[in-house]
């Protein structure tokens, strides 16, 4: 895989608000004019890939506790030099779970963002393009937590009892509520 791969599947993304639209914009610019940007070293920003968890049935998300953050959020990291964000979103999301039987709902992006990462020791503050897909597990495996997170838990997709009001989460968990409520209706 190269880097039009993700250019591709930018290209076909269809934003949903304003903000989406700059991001989009924002991770066109980087992939086309940097060539390392698949790579922390790349600065003042580079792409990371995402998961945005369901459950079994559908009925709740999976949250990490980040370990240096101290925040709740999607579970996910660095490219580091790998230009398949399907592929590094699912062995993200195996690392950080504990559970392998992951797969994807769509192999097409689920939602983007583009944040700053605050300096944290000697690492310099920067921007992560974050490339979002919508992954499902697909047994009963229990979560097994690493060093990456305080806790990894289910949460259920209610607004009122989720544990964040990042903007960027309720933007995921608002679509993943939409979704999940679309295939709920759909006819057995």
């Amino acid at each position: 895989m190269h880097r039009n791969y993700l250019l591709n599947l930018l290209s076909s993304y269809q934003p949903l608000n304003s903000h989406e639209v700059v991001v989009k914009h924002q991770m066109l610019d980087v992939l086309k004019n940097c060539d390392n940007c698949f790579e922390r070293s790349c600065l003042p920003g580079h792409f990371t890939a995402s998961a945005w968890i369901l459950n079994k049935t559908g009925s709740k998300v999976m949250l990490l506790h980040h370990v240096k953050l101290k925040r709740w959020l999607q579970l996910g990291g660095h490219c580091d030099g790998e230009s398949d964000v399907l592929k590094v979103a699912i062995k993200e999301a195996q690392e950080e779970s504990g559970i392998n039987d992951i797969a994807p709902v769509s192999e097409q992006i689920f939602d983007i963002d583009m944040h700053l990462i605050p300096q944290i020791k000697d690492e310099c503050p920067h921007y992560h393009f974050d490339v979002r897909f919508l992954l499902q597990v697909t047994s009963d495996a229990p979560i097994v937590t690493n060093h990456e997170s305080l806790a990894v838990e289910w949460f259920d997709q209610n607004l009122a009892t989720f544990p964040t009001r990042s903007p960027s989460i309720i933007r995921m968990l608002e679509k993943s509520m939409q979704y999940c409520g679309q295939l709920n209706k759909q006819p057995a």
